[in-house]
């Protein structure tokens, strides 16, 4: 099945990205109870996390060599194949080095699986002739919000991680079973056999350089948010819960009507004022220490940052002369680093002056990006696609 018309091949791609975000809420919601099984403290926890930073650059590894010379369809479903089974096995964790292994094996599968799953929607995006990935990452930001909201039922009934990962798994492969057929294709495997440093072209190097920033200032809202406004602003745990809730849903909100905008503005523009507009909110957020600030703040660097990594990576899946899935590697190696390194650099700057201090480097960080943004060059057919859109 090779032809991207239709809306079937559509929803086998959002089904695709719905795998991923709802087993990675799925189990990030159970961490606590996933904690207590292995028997680790929060310290520990943290430390052993990590652990799945190794398989990340395994990942990236693997896929920039695999990229192009194997099916790209054949790429996506065996990441999605390892993300599914090694969930029930992460979950069911009661000993470090089961935890270990776990947390290593998922990194490899979501990071393997972000690429070609990512191309493919580039192939849809471009045989349908509109913008369209904005909201194949809402399917994504969908998936973590129904896998979580399943994670806490199970949770209050009483179900272990591990039967409710498995279960969850045997459903959703089941889906994709059935709908696997439907995938695209993005082009034939090993057309194109060039050295892999043929791909890091001038405009995919500044565009892999956007998105480590971006993925700097979109790590490090999601992971400090709550602190913030919990700890620093002292108003406690439950609003600080509230604050994290509202950036998440004013990411998906953003992603649901991003392919909108960027019809009518075209992606140069539209990448533009999404990394102006997460400025905003980080300025709003740190200008006066008060939680009316800091909750519309992060809700507008929700906002502005929800679709500028699908924007990048739809501007590098168009590069001209690279294929859709080695222009989308270059991104993925870009916005690893940025996503790794938010959390410890801004927890470090706040050990040092305060977390209100740390977090202005969300302003130089998107700053950065929006003045590099403006050497993007959209690319040729944008115009066309956004009279069609």
């Amino acid at each position: 099945m090779t032809t991207t018309s239709g809306l079937r091949p559509r929803l086998a791609v959002g089904l695709v990205f719905v795998v991923l975000g709802a087993t990675q809420g799925g189990w990030m919601a159970r961490i606590p109870a996933i904690r207590d099984q292995v028997g680790l403290s929060t310290t520990e926890w943290g430390l052993l996390s990590s652990s799945s930073a190794a398989g990340d650059l395994v990942a990236i590894v693997l896929i920039t060599v695999l990229i192009g010379r194997v099916s790209t369809r054949l790429l996506a479903l065996a990441g999605a194949t390892v993300v599914l089974l090694n969930a029930p096995v992460l979950a069911g964790a009661s000993a470090v080095p089961a935890l270990v292994v776990g947390l290593t094996v998922w990194g490899v599968g979501a990071t393997f699986l972000a690429t070609p799953v990512n191309a493919l929607a580039v192939a849809v995006e471009r045989h349908q002739g509109r913008p369209l990935m904005s909201g194949f990452h809402a399917s994504y930001s969908c998936g973590v919000l129904g896998g979580g909201a399943l994670g806490t039922l199970a949770a209050a009934t009483g179900i272990s991680p591990g039967v409710q990962l498995a279960m969850s798994s045997a459903v959703l492969g089941a889906l994709l079973l059935a709908w696997a057929f439907w995938l695209p294709e993005e082009e034939a495997p090993g057309k194109r056999r060039r050295p892999v440093g043929e791909r890091f072209t001038p405009q995919l190097v500044l565009l892999a350089v956007i998105a480590f920033f971006a993925s700097f200032v979109e790590g490090a809202a999601s992971q400090w948010s709550s602190v913030f406004t919990a700890d620093h602003l002292g108003e406690g745990a439950a609003l600080g819960a509230a604050t994290y809730t509202a950036f998440s849903v004013a990411i998906l909100l953003a992603r649901l009507l991003g392919d909108r905008l960027v019809a009518r503005l075209g992606r140069g523009a539209f990448l533009r004022l999404s990394l102006l507009t997460a400025v905003l909110g980080a300025v709003l957020v740190l200008a006066r220490p008060s939680l009316p600030l800091a909750f519309a703040g992060f809700v507008v660097l929700g906002l502005g940052i929800a679709c500028v990594l699908p924007a990048l990576i739809a501007l590098a899946g168009r590069q001209p002369g690279v294929p859709a899935g080695e222009g989308v590697s270059v991104i993925t190696i870009g916005q690893w680093p940025g996503f790794l390194t938010a959390g410890p650099a801004v927890g470090l700057l706040a050990g040092v002056a305060s977390l209100r201090i740390a977090l202005v480097t969300l302003i130089v960080a998107g700053a950065v990006a929006a003045v590099l943004s403006r050497w993007v060059v959209a690319e040729p057919d944008e115009a066309s696609e956004a009279a069609a859109g």
